[in-house]
């Protein structure tokens, strides 16, 4: 611990990622939920014409090019569209401009089982929070989010790491309990669920919903995220970006995020693929007496049977083969599997039934 830190530095509980493989280790990596199939064939395109003495240039500050590509595929207008690096970016933007931090202030709601950022921000912008429990099943305790007495929502639908979709039948009651405040939805994996709240944006201006190219696009590497509302919470993020950088968006990664945006039907045949092995992985999971939830992302939440989580997610690190385990309260006994290709996918199962000697089945 250095000297030189301040309390806040000294303090703080960071995020933790995904293990990352060594360069030049050769490892099947299920373990950060990235989209095992390359971007469109036209991101290669935009790479090979950059034109170098442009970069000298500072960015356009708005990622207007993607916005614009964005709004066509979203289904809304450019200015209810913000870019950003990364969704985490948009996302801690987002805390900062729409919840009040301090003594005093009204809580953050968001669910005690969710993406660990959440907890992080808040703690790093001084927000308030209360954690409100999942229920039993891991869904979301709707009526809990609907008592009116926080200081906002921000929760992933499709969640994380749980990987199980809230209706938007129930969505909308969070969102009209709460007029006063925003409800932030993260939807870094609606495209595996065909499910979006944006349908929602023209009956309820306290609605952000935020996504990101990484997970769909396979972009992951390029760091594009966005958030999409009404103006009004449009503007007040820009305001917060150009308080923090107003160039988050590099000239690069604008063009070829408004390629990946623009080849609608070469991502959703990706989702398509990706979705079919997700489903076939599940049932040879189940197959195998695991407890797996049923998944609406590029992951999988199961629980084994026959050795604990963290024994069989240590075991497959032996092996060469990475996935997520959180010794957590609740969770220590799931582990998050990404969906990788059928090859990689298949040579999961037979690492496990390897480990497992065939104790599951």
């Amino acid at each position: 611990m250095s000297r030189f830190w301040n309390e806040k530095t000294r303090n703080i509980e960071p995020y933790v990622a995904g293990e990352q493989p060594k360069p030049g280790q050769k490892i099947i990596k299920l373990n950060t939920n990235e989209n095992p199939y390359p971007a469109s064939p036209k991101v290669r395109e935009v790479l090979d014409t950059v034109d170098i003495p442009k970069l000298a240039r500072y960015p356009e500050t708005s990622s207007l090019i993607v916005r614009e590509e964005l709004a066509k595929v979203l289904g809304v207008t450019p200015e209810q569209v913000f870019c950003g690096n990364g969704s985490d970016e948009v996302l801690a933007f987002s805390f900062q401009a729409f919840f009040e931090s301090g003594e005093g202030a009204a809580p953050l709601l968001v669910p005690d089982i969710s993406y660990s950022f959440y907890p992080v921000y808040a703690d790093l912008y001084s927000i308030p929070i209360r954690k409100i429990p999942l229920k039993d099943d891991f869904s979301i305790d709707v009526s809990a989010f609907c008592e009116g007495n926080g200081g906002g929502v921000a929760f992933a639908n499709p969640n994380a790491p749980t990987s199980l979709l809230l209706e938007l039948s129930d969505v909308e009651k969070i969102l009209q309990a709460n007029p006063d405040h925003v409800v932030l939805v993260d939807e870094a994996y609606a495209a595996f669920s065909g499910v979006t709240a944006r349908s929602l944006l023209p009956k309820y201006k306290n609605l952000l919903v935020t996504g990101t190219l990484s997970k769909s696009h396979s972009l992951a590497g390029l760091r594009l995220g966005f958030a999409v509302g009404d103006p009004e919470l449009i503007e007040g993020l820009t305001r917060i970006r150009d308080s923090f950088n107003s160039y988050p968006v590099d000239c690069i990664a604008q063009k070829v995020a408004a390629v990946a945006v623009s080849e609608d039907a070469w991502v959703m045949e990706n989702v398509r693929k990706i979705c079919a092995t997700r489903d076939r992985i599940a049932d040879e999971l189940r197959s195998r007496g695991w407890d797996v939830l049923p998944s609406k992302t590029n992951f999988l939440f199961a629980s084994p049977k026959a050795m604990t989580a963290e024994a069989i997610y240590t075991n497959l690190r032996g092996k060469g083969i990475l996935v997520r385990y959180f010794n957590k309260p609740r969770i220590s006994e799931y582990l998050r599997i990404t969906v990788g290709t059928d090859e990689e996918m298949d040579e999961l199962v037979k690492a496990i039934d390897q480990i497992t000697g065939g104790m599951d089945a």
